[in-house]
């Protein structure tokens, strides 16, 4: 797979940069894998993170520029340390020594075949742990067709319902089509979510949406065009932790906190849909203080 960063065309943007020449598209990525850290990460949905916590690499750079991004340090400014895919395997192999639940995968689209081929090498090396390929959901579908067999989990964001938030507060005029493709295929890929006796997702489509202020009703547009295309085949995961950092403060209504009545109006659509597959959180999810620490 060394010719997809010949010319790149990993995520929607199909910048085509030769990164293999040591060209940086947009998201800042070059030939060598940059990680910010790995951790037993607690914060995650509970089905991902076991008894110890999910064995999250939180990977450098990022295909989108959200104005309100809580690792900006390390999506927009590519803070971290470069590691070969030996080194690679190495990390997701001592994540599952130190009792990870899952091997979580945050933001990886932009090193898709160096990932690839560090899984095959864990994996004949005695990796086991299911795969979440944890996702900003600005996939292609081609890319999405590329990791079959290697993520177990999608894990993708579905952050928008119209052509301006996306243009707006990420930089991806086309992040709604985009998402809703890439969704789509996961969900066609992987089929309905399933759980072990314990509660543990095995395989399947977890969706997460971050409720943000002001948005209410495209967060309810969002809820109900999941249910509409999957029913209760995939998990939905509604976020009510937005938090305003980065740049947010230049883009009111996103200069504040959400308020109770819009993340309880978007629960409340998804229950009055049927929907039951669900998780929620409460009030005390709201902080900067949830924010892993990259330094």
């Amino acid at each position: 797979m060394e010719d997809l960063l010949d010319r790149c065309t990993l995520c929607p943007r199909r910048c085509g940069a030769n990164r293999s020449a040591g060209q940086r598209g947009f998201c800042g990525a070059g030939q060598t894998v940059r990680i910010a850290r790995t951790m037993l990460h607690r914060w995650e949905e509970p089905c991902l993170v076991g008894a110890h916590g999910a064995g999250a690499v939180f990977f450098s750079h990022c295909t989108l520029r959200c104005i309100y991004c809580q690792n900006a340090a390390i999506s927009h400014e590519g803070s971290g340390s470069d590691v070969t895919e030996e080194e690679l395997a190495r990390l997701f192999l001592s994540l599952a020594r130190q009792g990870a639940a899952t091997l979580d995968l945050v933001t990886p689209t932009h090193y898709t075949p160096q990932i690839l081929r560090a899984l095959s090498l864990a994996r004949k090396n005695g990796l086991t742990l299911p795969v979440v390929w944890n996702t900003s959901g600005y996939e292609t579908v081609e890319n999405v067709r590329r990791i079959a067999g290697a993520a177990d989990i999608f894990l993708p964001d579905l952050k928008y319902a119209a052509e301006e938030s996306g243009r707006l507060y990420s930089a991806a005029p086309d992040y709604a089509a985009a998402a809703q493709a890439a969704v789509t295929a996961m969900v066609k890929q992987l089929g309905p979510v399933q759980f072990s006796a314990d509660g543990q997702l095995l395989r399947g489509v977890l969706v997460r949406h971050l409720v943000l202020p002001g948005h209410r009703r495209e967060s309810i547009a969002l809820v109900r065009w999941l249910w509409e295309n999957f029913g209760d085949r995939v998990q939905l995961s509604l976020m009510r932790q937005y938090t305003p950092l980065f740049r947010a403060a230049e883009f009111p209504p996103l200069h504040r906190q959400l308020t109770t009545f819009e993340y309880e109006s978007v629960v409340d659509a998804a229950r009055a849909l049927g929907m039951t597959r669900v998780y929620v959180q409460g009030a005390e999810a709201v902080g900067a203080q949830y924010v892993p620490d990259f330094r």
